[in-house]
């Protein structure tokens, strides 16, 4: 089968007996141009199916309006609400986006910046939980704009939008301090700065006001943000003698809860659960779950809005954005 040959500015030009420069300030929506003119390239663009090169115009003009998005797990509710804010403000200003998926991997956060280099993208929204060095100098050294959706920078070098977790974790741990003073701090990985520097740090203030002890057995690590994760701590918060837990990751918190149901404790009288990221999945379980609401939808769409800023080289006056955030008893707590 003979491969069909691409279609070039350079035919639609021709074929509308008008300039290239023409063709070019038609197809950009640039208006600069006679209707009637307008008219017959657009009928020409129509009848070759002519499809304008972003890459190329990105070569020739500097910017490809293209974005890249790179997300730890495109099947996570979090990150998806994130990501549906950050598509439709890139529509709004007329952006492309690629997404990539890293699946919270070094690796191929890396492979996924290579990627989205090569297709000379004008900015990056970078989610995933943890910036490490080789990804942080990867980053620096293409000189891209970058913003980081959910995701903090504890170096403060890349402009963010986020909820501020310290105080977060803190509203929420003194509503299960107000009848239990063995409650656990669970997150995915302790070592990562959102927990470590952040979260955590809000869990201690609470405990300290409260005039109770931090104790280390009270902090429990699930090693992955899966419901299978969550539900494999039963036994050891059982046996720290544990009788609430604040838990990081919505999939996590669920799994704790339905391990305890399943071994004949009762959430809320016996067990309490809250959790942070008020995803669907608070909602869908039974009970439903007491959680802190994050504004998901607008952290996306606040990134890609402070991201159209860096790259038109406005001033911007907020590096670390912090939206509002709230909690939702529900009926995993008393």
């Amino acid at each position: 089968m003979k491969k069909k040959e691409t279609v070039t500015i350079y035919d639609v030009a021709r074929e509308a007996s008008v300039s290239m420069a023409t063709v070019s300030r038609v197809v950009n929506h640039n208006h600069n141009v006679k209707p009637a003119t307008e008219q017959k390239v657009l009928e020409v663009v129509k009848r070759l199916n002519y499809r304008p090169n972003d890459v190329a115009r990105g070569l020739a003009s500097k910017k490809t309006t293209t974005v890249g998005v790179i997300i730890p797990n495109v099947t996570n509710s979090y990150f998806a609400a994130l990501a549906r804010g950050i598509d439709d403000i890139a529509e709004m200003y007329q952006y492309n986006i690629i997404l990539t998926n890293s699946d919270g991997d070094e690796k191929k956060e890396i492979k996924a910046l290579n990627t989205l280099y090569s297709k000379q993208v004008d900015g990056i929204i970078f989610m995933g939980n943890e910036i490490s060095d080789t990804v942080r100098s990867d980053m620096s050294d293409e000189r891209i704009p970058v913003v980081l959706a959910g995701s903090v920078d504890p170096q403060n070098q890349f402009n963010s939008v986020n909820i501020d977790y310290r105080k977060a974790v803190y509203a929420q741990t003194n509503e299960l301090l107000k009848n239990n003073d063995r409650v656990a701090f669970v997150a995915a990985h302790l070592d990562r700065s959102i927990n470590k520097n952040y979260r955590l740090e809000g869990y201690k203030d609470a405990l300290k006001d409260a005039g109770i002890p931090f104790r280390k057995t009270l902090l429990f690590e699930a090693n992955q943000t899966t419901y299978d994760s969550g539900y494999k701590l039963r036994n050891k918060l059982i046996q720290e003698e544990a009788t609430a837990a604040i838990v990081s990751n919505d999939d996590v918190a669920a799994g704790i809860m339905n391990s305890m149901t399943d071994s004949g404790i009762n959430v809320p009288e016996q067990f309490e659960v809250a959790t942070s990221d008020n995803t669907k999945l608070t909602e869908m379980t039974r009970p439903m779950m007491s959680t802190i609401t994050q504004p998901l939808y607008d952290i996306g769409a606040v990134s890609m809005r402070l991201l159209t800023k860096l790259m038109k080289n406005e001033d911007v006056s907020e590096r670390d954005v912090l939206l509002p955030f709230g909690l939702k008893q529900r009926n995993s707590t008393k």
